[in-house]
């Protein structure tokens, strides 16, 4: 009898211990770091916060890497498996000659995020008013700053000429200088924007979004041996990403709002909602998740034109459409 009762023990300890390997391999957790919190992604906090991510045994551990040169360093050290950034910091990283370098796997943005912020409200705004003025723009060589300096040139202002485009104050703190006094204008995302305007410490005068049309803003990029190693996780969050972006489309500003509220204590219901409608008015969100080539090159013609670029990667290379085309294949 004893011996039968040890057999049924060890069965069972056996079971425990399959049974717990299981769940750590049905529990997924991935490392997201994205370049900035804002509005700016609603889609993917909605597909957070709804447990689109949940539905496919996968656990988010998202972190805010404060800019896409940190963003990209935390990817390529192993510090995070999926970035998410401007595809012109995997285009920085394949330059470099890197082996296992990054890939782009779905877009999410399709304009830029960020609003110019002056010191008073100016509802009479023309771009002519920042001459001779500067204007904090954020880490040199990266997306905003590049897309900001190809508005002021569409609109007759050269940097470094007509005005100033202060490069040298980090992207997270240029909200922080502005209100103490540095710049003329600056460039902020929401929702610290609208923060400000609240607080009476700065204006919305215009949006980089609607004067520099459509950009292959921010995308989802891993290391390519990660993806070559896990094809089924960038495929299930890849197609939760992209439910999250169908159900930002299907729902109100205000719906919208309220599903996110938890990512932004710090904001209120009704300032959320404006900024989310914002959004929604300029088409900031693809309407799926494929980066196309003509996008990437577009983008590639506003990095150039920045002087940021010698050699074009390939799109080939460090973009992949798999992904993304199989979830818009079947997402419904």
């Amino acid at each position: 009898m004893k011996k039968v009762f040890v057999l049924f023990l060890v069965i069972v300890l056996i079971i425990a211990v399959v049974c717990v390997g299981c769940e750590k391999e049905k529990s997924r957790d991935v490392r997201l770091v994205e370049v900035t919190h804002s509005v700016f992604y609603a889609p993917q906090y909605v597909a957070i916060e709804k447990g689109f991510f949940e539905e496919v045994d996968i656990n988010i551990e998202l972190t805010n890497g404060a800019g896409a040169d940190k963003s990209m360093t935390a990817l390529l050290s192993g510090q995070a498996d999926i970035g998410f950034m401007g595809p012109e910091a995997s285009v920085y990283v394949y330059n470099q000659g890197k082996e296992d370098y990054a890939v782009n796997f779905a877009q999410l943005t399709q304009k830029d995020g960020s609003f110019i912020v002056g010191r008073e409200i100016d509802n009479e705004f023309t771009f002519e008013k920042m001459r001779n003025k500067s204007i904090l723009g954020g880490r040199k060589g990266g997306v905003p700053e590049m897309t900001l300096e190809y508005i002021l040139k569409n609109n007759g202002l050269i940097p470094g000429k007509d005005i100033e485009v202060r490069t040298d104050i980090q992207f997270a703190m240029m909200a922080g200088s502005f209100t103490s006094g540095e710049g003329d204008y600056t460039t902020l995302f929401e929702p610290t924007a609208s923060m400000l305007e609240t607080e009476g410490k700065g204006y919305i005068v215009a949006s980089v979004g609607k004067e520099a049309g459509y950009i292959p803003y921010t995308c989802y990029c891993a290391n390519k041996s990660y993806i070559e190693e896990n094809p089924e996780i960038i495929q299930d969050f890849t197609n939760a990403i992209y439910k999250g972006m169908l159900w930002v489309q299907e729902h109100s500003a205000r719906e919208v709002a309220e599903v996110i509220m938890p990512q932004f204590l710090d904001s209120d219901i009704e300032l959320l909602t404006t900024v989310v409608q914002r959004y929604k008015d300029q088409d900031t969100w693809r309407p799926d998740p494929v980066l196309t080539e003509e996008g990437y090159n577009h983008l590639m013609e506003i990095i150039e034109l920045a002087g940021e670029l010698d050699e074009r990667a390939p799109y080939d290379k460090v973009v992949s459409t798999d992904f993304a085309e199989k979830a818009v294949e079947t997402v419904k």
